[in-house]
């Protein structure tokens, strides 16, 4: 990378950071009627915090995941007076952190687009030792889809574009369906597919046998919602005896239509929705396995008995 493209990667990473953290604040403000506005940067060294408020800082980054995009590392921290009631304080606002922040998709100002996910706590209750509050701190993973494109894009794997199909014709025109990854412009319901591994055996002399493992994400703004379009998906795939798929790539092929069927799918329901996905999906088929080259006979000698 030269050293122009450093610099303007560098900046556009702190514009961005500093356009997270301005509706972060906001975002909390909102949250939390009781710190009145007070939230805050770290402190400088020596500077005493006053009142109830919440401090926001960021953490390390963490490598870009290829279906969530850009990811950083942010540590609110809530602090509660003794006279407010301290960690019970402290407890109650985590809790309304935590429901209002975690899986919920923000927009800043410029119209850009992020998500975070709550990490867990770093570290038990403390107290502050300039201003006697205590506080604690929560990590959010703050995600930066960098996907573009529409649901049902166009996509060059068949699969794919066949799953997605199967999705929103079973779930209806108000579900937003994805593949690979999360558009930046994402909505809510949505389901994203995306490939997490293949394989192929020998099935017969003349046949081979293909199988992919995708997981499917089902994201929603309702815990209830999502549980129950997880087990539709996943009843409805496992009576499924096959799944149209319209070929794609070789001219010789290309349009013609051919079948998938489900071989086996699974459901996680504790696991992160817009992470790491819920469904665990394996299809199938079977194709001609491609014939072998041998050199042709020039010439056969043959001989009515012999001598």
């Amino acid at each position: 990378m030269s050293m122009r493209n450093e610099i303007s990667t560098a900046m556009s990473t702190s514009t961005l950071s500093t356009l997270i953290k301005k509706t972060l604040k906001q975002k909390l403000a909102v949250l939390v009627p009781d710190w009145d506005g007070r939230v805050l940067d770290v402190p400088a060294s020596g500077e005493v915090l006053a009142g109830p408020c919440a401090v926001v800082a960021f953490a390390e980054e963490v490598p870009k995941s290829a279906w969530a995009g850009y990811r950083r590392i942010i540590k609110i921290s809530p602090y509660a007076r003794p006279e407010d009631g301290c960690a019970e304080k402290v407890e109650a606002w985590s809790a309304d952190l935590i429901e209002g922040l975690h899986q919920v998709r923000l927009v800043d100002e410029a119209g850009g687009a992020f998500t975070c996910i709550y990490l867990g706590s770093s570290d038990s209750d403390r107290v502050d030792s300039g201003s006697g509050m205590v506080t604690r701190s929560l990590r959010f993973g703050v995600y930066v889809p960098e996907g573009s494109g529409d649901s049902l894009a166009e996509t060059g794997d068949g699969w794919l574009a066949a799953l997605q199909g199967w999705t929103q014709q079973e779930l209806g025109s108000n579900w937003s369906v994805y593949g690979d990854v999360w558009p930046g412009g994402y909505k809510k319901p949505s389901v994203l597919w995306r490939l997490a591994g293949c394989s192929t055996s020998v099935a017969g002399t003349s046949a081979l046998e293909v199988r992919q493992q995708w997981i499917g994400h089902v994201l929603t703004d309702y815990p209830v919602l999502t549980r129950h379009t997880v087990n539709r998906l996943i009843e409805q795939l496992a009576v499924q005896a096959r799944i149209a798929v319209t070929e794609m790539g070789s001219e010789e092929h290309e349009g013609k239509t051919r079948y998938v069927t489900v071989d086996e799918v699974t459901a996680d329901l504790q696991t992160d929705a817009y992470l790491n996905g819920q469904i665990r999906l394996t299809l199938q088929q079977r194709i001609r396995r491609p014939g072998t080259n041998v050199p042709l006979i020039r010439e056969i000698h043959h001989s009515k008995g012999m001598e």
